[in-house]
């Protein structure tokens, strides 16, 4: 598996990954189109954003990150609610600034063998290496949270309003 920082999200080949996926199965009752159109208008004004998986020279996976802190979901963003921005506060004791690992995919194969744990070293080692310091994800997938246990990232519990588990992890 190699990781790829700043692929073009609207290149064919992503396009052509993307049709192939499986992520619109998972968000049941979301347009596979728009789903593409969100991702797209979310990261084509900074590709480093977004990080391609690949094996055999094939995007098989992608994961996109963003800067954010305690008080917005991105800087210059909408309010987080205060369930979110508590969880964060306490996490984090009081640091507003972090990475937020936005979302991560991997297509069903390729699932099962380890390349989430792999990813997560690459992408911490990026991170530190752009200076960032402090990493959060929001995740309710039992294998993605599996993972970011095996990690060392800790847990900030069960958040009603987004669903799902927060997980954060100091790069010190």
């Amino acid at each position: 598996m190699k990781f790829e920082v700043g692929c073009d999200p609207e290149s064919e080949e992503f396009k052509e990954y993307w049709s192939r996926n499986g992520y619109s199965q998972e968000f049941k009752g979301f347009n596979h189109d728009r789903l593409y159109e969100m991702v797209v208008d979310d990261i084509k004004s900074n590709f480093p954003r977004l990080i391609v998986w690949r094996e055999d020279g094939k995007i098989v996976g992608h994961a996109v990150w963003h800067e954010s802190n305690t008080e917005e979901h991105r800087k210059g963003g909408s309010p987080r609610d205060k369930e979110d921005r508590m969880a964060l506060e306490k996490l984090l004791d009081g640091k507003k600034d972090f990475v937020e690992l936005h979302e991560w995919w991997l297509i069903e194969t390729y699932r099962g063998k380890g390349y989430g744990n792999e990813f997560l070293g690459f992408f911490e080692v990026h991170m530190k290496s752009k200076g960032y310091v402090d990493l959060v994800f929001y995740a309710d997938p039992p294998a993605a949270m599996t993972a970011f246990r095996k990690h060392g990232y800790k847990e900030g519990g069960y958040l009603q309003g987004s669903k799902e588990y927060v997980f954060y992890h100091s790069l010190k």
